[in-house]
C-alpha cells in the first residue's frame, strides 16, 4: 500500500511539472515592447510604431510586418507574437521621428518579452 502511494504520489508531481513547464511555453510569446521617448528623454504619448523586417522595406516604409501601434501615456507600444528575428522600428509623431538613427532590434529572444528604447526628434 505504501509502495502504491509512493509511486502514486510521484507521478502526479511529474505530471503536474510536466503541465506546468509546458503550460508556461504556450503562455510566453516571442514579445517586443517599444518605449518610445524625445531627444530630452521625456515619455512619448500617441507616437506610431510599425516594424519592418529589411532595412529596404525600413527605408520604403513597405511591407510592414504588423498593423501600426501607438503608444500609450507612457510612451509604450507590445507587439505579440513575433518571430525570433532582428526588426527595423518606425517611429513617428508629427514632425518627429527617428529615422536619422533608425533603430534595428538584435535578434529577438524566443518566449521574452524583449524590451527596446528609442529616441525620437
Amino acid at each position: 500500500m505504501k509502495n502504491t502511494l509512493k509511486t502514486t504520489f510521484l507521478t502526479l508531481m511529474i505530471v503536474t511539472l510536466f503541465v506546468s513547464l509546458n503550460f508556461k511555453e504556450q503562455i510566453v510569446k516571442t514579445q517586443l515592447r517599444v518605449v518610445v521617448i524625445d531627444d530630452v528623454g521625456n515619455l512619448v504619448e500617441g507616437a506610431s510604431v510599425q516594424l519592418y523586417t529589411s532595412q529596404e522595406n525600413f527605408d520604403k516604409e513597405t511591407n510592414p510586418v504588423t498593423e501600426k501601434l501607438t503608444t500609450d501615456a507612457k510612451g509604450i507600444v507590445k507587439f505579440d507574437e513575433l518571430e525570433s528575428r532582428v526588426y527595423y522600428i518606425l517611429v513617428q509623431k508629427g514632425d518627429m521621428n527617428n529615422w536619422n538613427g533608425g533603430i534595428m532590434t538584435d535578434k529577438l529572444q524566443p518566449k521574452r518579452v524583449n524590451k527596446i528604447n528609442v529616441v525620437i526628434e
